[in-house]
């Protein structure tokens, strides 16, 4: 139990560290005048971690995991696009 708290910390810490680079994309991204959603980036994301997976996931289990990831970061992106506007930024 101590081994799996000490990794759920760790994977705590690094989708802070994830989201975190999400805004910073998300506000590069708006000043360019690109879309949060770039199909084609997720699918290379996917495809770069479906390929270094050793198991014991499933790459169908990883997959999922990975879409709600992104899907999770781009609601990052979006809600702060929307407090910029909100406050006429």
């Amino acid at each position: 139990r101590q081994e799996i708290d000490a990794i759920d910390a760790r994977i705590l810490e690094l989708l802070n560290q994830r989201a975190a680079i999400a805004e910073k994309i998300g506000d590069t991204k708006e000043a360019a005048g690109l879309p949060v959603i770039e199909p084609g980036r997720e699918q290379q994301v996917i495809e770069r971690v479906v390929g270094r997976n050793p198991g014991p996931l499933t790459n169908e289990a990883l997959q999922a995991i990975y879409e709600r990831i992104m899907l999770e970061m781009r609601q990052i992106q979006f809600v702060r696009m929307e407090k910029k506007k909100g406050n006429g930024q």
